[in-house]
């Protein structure tokens, strides 16, 4: 279950493997290009799921060779890899269609060592054998999965707490985008989830307590869901139901007005009415690469200017 590159951000300075190590690696991001794509692009299920696993063991085998953790896989337009904020993780994230009415996501974690080795966490989907993917803390066994953009560090009581944002393509009606809060425990283990969201319940959002922040809407909606740094909140489109019922996930649409969050004292805290400044895009990434295939699904990643 693992990885490679959509929006790269808070790269290490200067890679710091050997130039043989480097040779090989950029021959096996070669060699990973077909699976990466065909994942994606491929249009039989049994195409997608071959590319599947002959990539992530592909990438496994790279990852093996010392100082990894400084080649990027930025040749992988269908896969997302992020570096945390102070570089000591990166996350691998991708997804895989078993046709249009169901998603899987794929991942894993890379921790960055001092000696250069390989310690990695897999990330396996627990998302289809839940009812209530927002009911508690999860390890990365029971990972509710999501193809994620962006990664926000935040501190509180000397503890670092960094706040991944992604989607879910879920299903042919909705779309999902979901904040969560991830920690490591004292084994260096990863932690998702916990009691980081005050908002007060409403129909759209999902009941307290939530563990986690889901925003599901309708297909062709396109809700935004990202952190602007200039305004350092988590912003979001509020929505509404084109047929008078919340309930109903797929029928719900932005009406132009955005809500939020704001980091006070270890946890998310909401804000009701949020003025949105201008209509950057970086607000929130267009997945436009799902609707132009055969194109790679993400364009080369480079480095925003001011978050994603």
């Amino acid at each position: 279950m693992l990885f490679a590159c959509l929006w790269l951000s808070h790269l290490p300075a200067q890679p710091s493997y050997r130039p043989d190590s480097h040779q090989l690696l950029v021959q096996m991001e070669q060699n990973m290009r077909k699976y990466a794509f065909d994942i994606v692009n491929a249009p039989e299920l049994v195409d997608r799921l071959r590319a599947d696993s002959f990539f992530t063991r592909s990438l496994v085998q790279a990852l093996k060779v010392p100082n990894s953790f400084s080649y990027h896989f930025d040749s992988l337009g269908t896969i997302s890899v992020l570096y945390a904020p102070d570089s000591s993780f990166r996350i691998f994230t991708w997804q895989l269609m078993r046709d249009f009415t169901f998603y899987r996501q794929k991942g894993a974690i890379q921790m960055h060592t001092k000696d250069g080795s390989l310690e990695l966490t897999p990330l396996y989907d627990f998302s289809p054998f839940t009812d209530n993917p927002v009911d508690s803390v999860r390890n990365n066994e029971h990972w509710i999965g999501a193809v994620y953009y962006n990664i926000i560090q935040k501190t509180y009581n000397n503890k670092n707490y960094y706040t991944l944002i992604g989607y879910d393509e879920n299903d042919a009606r909705s779309t999902k985008k979901w904040l969560e809060v991830m920690t490591f425990d004292a084994n260096n283990k990863p932690q998702f989830g916990g009691r980081y969201f005050n908002y007060p319940d409403d129909k759209i959002k999902p009941p307290q307590p939530a563990y986690r922040f889901c925003l599901e809407f309708k297909k062709e909606a396109n809700a935004k869901l990202n952190y602007d740094p200039e305004l350092g909140l988590i912003t979001f489109a509020s929505l509404v139901s084109e047929v008078g019922e919340p309930s109903e996930k797929y029928t719900l649409v932005p009406v132009g007005n955005y809500e939020g969050f704001k980091w006070v004292n270890g946890k998310w805290v909401y804000q009701p009415v949020i003025a949105e400044l201008d209509a950057r895009p970086n607000i929130n990434p267009q997945k436009a690469a799902v609707e132009q295939a055969p194109k790679p699904l993400f364009a080369t990643p480079k480095k925003p200017k001011n978050g994603l």
